[in-house]
């Protein structure tokens, strides 16, 4: 066994100049090319003269926000800004430029589906999340399951386009004003952080929707919330990490084809000195080796 031992080492440095055979590709499991999972790869940019341009016309509102920014710097006070039993309101159906705040994605948008969607304002001034919820699937032999529709607020930034955070710590609740259709709809909230390993971890809960004529209101406490990463509820669950909030969403995915409507006054955080539970799922230690992280 000797002997070919060092044939080995002796050819391999004869080729390549190292003094050792390697005998298994290189492991990179936590590695992701990008923050879509491989989607829209094929994405083309506008050419660097018309980026250029457009960015010149963005930086005057880059100034507007910015002075904002200082300004709330030295006025605000985080022991002040909230009162128990009050809703601060961080999101508000009542006029056009609101939507501007919202992407609407479907199934169809990446081919994988025929599901359509729409975030329009209705004749009262509320959001309405619309659409048809679809199972078919395409005959690409590729996609095994199909049927989503989700609306997803833009990234948290700061003035000349720098990325930030949404801070939560200040609350306990999510509340919502909403007139459903009986269906049951996914909450998500992202909680990207700077490594790859963590760009896909959101945590859900389930909005339930009683249907009819009369508008519910909901609280449902960030305690709540499930870790999950690409769909997968994983088994090692950890708290909300409230000020990491990049990005809140809705998502229709109800196994149920059809056309779905949600009609929404405004989303918003409240403090509830009455709760005081930190996490409301099993802490207990694994086997290390054994859950998905």
């Amino acid at each position: 066994m000797l002997p070919l031992t060092r044939t080995l080492r002796s050819l391999t440095k004869q080729r390549t100049g190292i003094n050792y055979l390697k005998t298994s590709a290189p492991l990179q499991v936590f590695w992701e090319r990008t923050d879509k999972g491989g989607y829209r790869d094929d994405r083309q940019y506008p050419p660097f003269k018309d980026r250029m341009r457009e960015g010149l016309k963005e930086l005057k509102k880059e100034i507007v926000l910015w002075k904002q920014e200082v300004k709330d710097h030295f006025e605000g006070d985080p022991v002040l800004i909230f009162r128990p039993g009050e809703v601060d309101v961080q999101w508000k159906f009542n006029k056009p430029e609101c939507l501007d705040k919202w992407i609407v994605t479907t199934d169809s948008d990446n081919n994988e589906g025929y599901s359509t969607a729409n975030l329009d304002l209705t004749q009262y001034g509320k959001g309405a999340f619309t659409g048809h919820l679809s199972m078919r699937v395409p005959k690409d032999g590729r996609v095994k399951r199909a049927g989503y529709c989700n609306m997803r607020t833009i990234r948290a930034r700061k003035s000349f386009k720098r990325e930030s955070h949404f801070n939560w710590t200040s609350y306990n609740m999510l509340v919502m004003r909403v007139r459903g259709d009986g269906r049951s709809y996914l909450l998500n909230i992202n909680t990207r952080g700077y490594f790859d390993i963590t760009w896909n971890d959101m945590y859900h809960y389930v909005l339930f929707t009683r249907g009819g004529p009369y508008w519910q209101y909901t609280r449902i406490p960030f305690s709540k919330f499930f870790l999950a990463s690409k769909g997968r509820v994983q088994d090692m669950q950890t708290s909300m990490p409230l000020d990491k909030i990049t990005s809140f969403g809705i998502t229709a995915a109800e196994r149920f084809e059809g056309d779905f409507a949600l009609e929404i006054d405004y989303i918003g955080l409240e403090y509830d000195p009455n709760h005081v539970e930190d996490f409301a799922y099993e802490m207990y230690e694994m086997p290390k080796y054994i859950v998905a992280t």
